[in-house]
């Protein structure tokens, strides 16, 4: 959520911030602004809407300058509009700030500035925070960086923020808790971003800033670390391997369709050095190292959110099945409330594209203070989980721009396949003969997407019918039921059209009433030990006039005859079969989103990083 852009030095700032800011987009938000200091004034432009709507706004204003801070928001206190809008001043106008998170005990606070005679402007905690910094500064007669020190001890909830001192041109100061941030660091230049797209284009060095950790960039000095408790923290340097030209759409109109096509790729690198045909061999480093938690759990607990929450219900599947060991899946903002019961016999898996969503890193130190054993699984390197975690594995999509994720829930399963085979083979519950056959199997899982995305025409053909439908019914069974409710979620993120997954046996209990000749079923009836049953749920459809689209396996006449529209997919052994299932599944919602003229890449409400609750 939210995005954050600074930047110090000898360069002009506004063009590094607002091509920071677009970069940022991805992230989801309603509004934008920027500040800047031009060496004796502290201007701030803000305005509702896009990064292209603070263009114009900014226009034949003073825009000169070195140092500034910039931000997209993503509105939780205060409606979207300017006034709420980053930056925000304090009272004096002698500070300035941006903010990713929330400040739980802002309300409190701003009470007790209220009555040292502060007065605020906006409907937003970020302003209560600015005004505490304010406040502990002129109060205690301290500098910037001590200020902020003080204030953050006050604070309670999450926060990235940048602040920038009229009085000092040649400082920012950013800290954070809770929420992601990272510093670049060029030739006598410091750049500041929530993620490294901002960044990646000036320089490969960046510093990760931990957790209640304030960095101070100071004109021509060396980068300052501190915590809020006042210890002085040595800098890491870490060299990114993101390219510019992975943030870049490659000739696609749409990151989401570039990131769909790319999967055949992707999935080959999350398989690299990890899956051997020639050697028969899965080999983790994560699982190698911590062996004995895995062959050793009395149970597995997954916890992840949206798209994640349906990749590990498919690894709840086949970790059960190969490698028999109990596992139950969690939504992390549930999981770390309800009192769950927790034991250092317990591997706790915690699933995430970005690293940074807020209730699965509280889940994490949740299971953590209870004694289990962390795994994560993860996309961005270098982000909070990782950090966070006893172990874990990165899936090595490259970056996810498209808010609606694609190759990395495909790249999710893939490793938590990889991870069952190799926890079976290891305990002896799978079979050499079959985790020798499977092994071989997943190497021809990017060539079959690829045979699958040859077909897009023809899904984008009939997905035009249904752009008037005002809701989707989506049926799997086995494998793949997690993959109908993720089917369903993409079609609902990114088209705004109802849509919900079920089990298929389920819709006789309840969904069976919805049906009719106006309701689209999605019916993902490949070849499966349940398929006789999928059939005879379709049958049930038919009977009620709803229109069919069927997910099918090749050469299947049976349920293609009994369908208004097929797609099929190669086959493939059944706990693979969610890997090729999903991808005309993302197609479909993709199509559909594209005739009904919605932002594909930025659907409304959401953003690509939930790290707020």
């Amino acid at each position: 959520m939210c995005g954050i852009v600074g930047y110090i030095g000898s360069r002009v700032a506004y063009p590094i911030l607002i091509k920071g800011l677009k970069r940022l987009e991805y992230r989801g938000y309603d509004s934008a602004g920027i500040a800047l200091h031009d060496g004796t004034n502290l201007k701030v432009y803000k305005s509702k809407g896009k990064v292209s709507d603070l263009e114009i706004f900014s226009e034949q204003k003073n825009i000169e300058g070195t140092v500034g801070i910039a931000h997209t928001r993503w509105a939780t206190h205060g409606e979207p509009n300017q006034i709420n809008a980053h930056p925000h001043y304090s009272q004096s106008e002698e500070l300035v700030i941006i903010h990713n998170g929330i400040i739980e005990n802002y309300s409190v606070l701003k009470q007790g500035l209220t009555e040292h005679g502060f007065t605020f402007q906006s409907d937003t905690d970020t302003e209560v925070l600015i005004q505490l910094i304010e406040f502990m500064k002129n109060t205690n007669r301290v500098d910037l960086p001590t200020a902020v020190q003080l204030a953050l001890n006050e604070v309670v909830g999450a926060y990235a923020i940048a602040v920038v001192d009229k009085n000092n041109p040649d400082m920012i100061v950013a800290a954070r808790k809770g929420s992601p941030l990272v510093v670049g660091i060029g030739e006598d230049e410091y750049f500041v971003g929530s993620d490294a797209t901002p960044i990646i284009e000036y320089t490969n060095k960046v510093v990760y800033i931990g957790e209640e950790e304030i960095v101070t960039l100071e004109r021509n000095k060396p980068l300052k670390i501190k915590t809020i408790g006042n210890v002085e923290k040595f800098p890491e340097i870490n060299k990114l391997e993101l390219t510019l030209s992975q943030l870049e759409k490659g000739g696609f109109p749409h990151f989401m369709l570039k990131e769909i096509f790319e999967q055949p790729q992707t999935l080959s690198n999350c398989m690299k050095g990890r899956v051997n045909v020639d050697s028969n061999n899965i080999t983790l480093a994560g699982f190698i190292d911590n062996k004995d938690k895995f062959l050793n759990a009395k149970r597995i607990i997954i916890t992840a959110c949206g798209t994640s929450w349906h990749s590990a219900l498919i690894g709840m599947y086949i970790i059960e099945e190969y490698a028999r060991i109990p596992v139950e899946v969690e939504y992390s903002s549930e999981f770390r409330y309800r009192k769950p019961v927790i034991d250092k016999d317990d591997v706790v898996i915690a699933i995430s594209q970005s690293g940074e969503t807020a209730d699965t890193l509280a889940a994490v130190e949740l299971a953590k203070q209870n004694g289990a054993f962390i795994f994560g699984i993860c996309n961005v390197v270098g982000s909070s989980i990782p950090r966070n975690t006893h172990s874990g594995c990165y899936t090595h999509v490259g970056p996810e721009i498209g808010v609606a994720s694609t190759k990395a829930f495909t790249a999710q399963v893939m490793v938590l396949t990889m991870l069952a085979l190799l926890i079976g083979k290891e305990k002896g519950t799978l079979s050499e003969e079959n985790y020798l056959k499977l092994i071989k199997e997943l190497n021809q899982i990017p060539d079959k997407i690829t045979a699958i995305l040859e077909k897009e025409n023809s899904i984008k053909d009939f997905s035009k019918t249904f752009t008037y439908a005002s809701n989707f019914i989506y049926l799997g069974r086995g494998y793949n039921f997690p993959v109908a409710m993720e089917g369903a979620l993409k079609l609902k993120e990114i088209s705004y059209i109802h849509a919900e997954g079920y089990p298929a046996a389920e819709m006789k209990h309840g969904p069976i009433a919805l049906i009719s000749q106006e309701m689209p079923v999605v019916v993902i009836a490949t070849k499966s030990a349940t398929y006789e049953k999928v059939v005879s749920n379709i049958q049930e459809i038919k009977a009620r006039k709803g229109r069919i689209i069927s997910i099918i396996t090749e050469g299947d006449e049976i349920v293609k005859n009994l369908s208004d529209f097929s797609i099929s997919i190669p086959d493939t052994e059944e706990c693979l079969s969610p890997l090729l299932a999903v991808i005309p599944l993302q197609l479909l919602a993709y199509h559909i989103a594209v005739v009904k003229g919605c932002n594909v890449d930025q659907p409304r409400n959401l953003a690509k990083s939930v790290t707020v609750e």
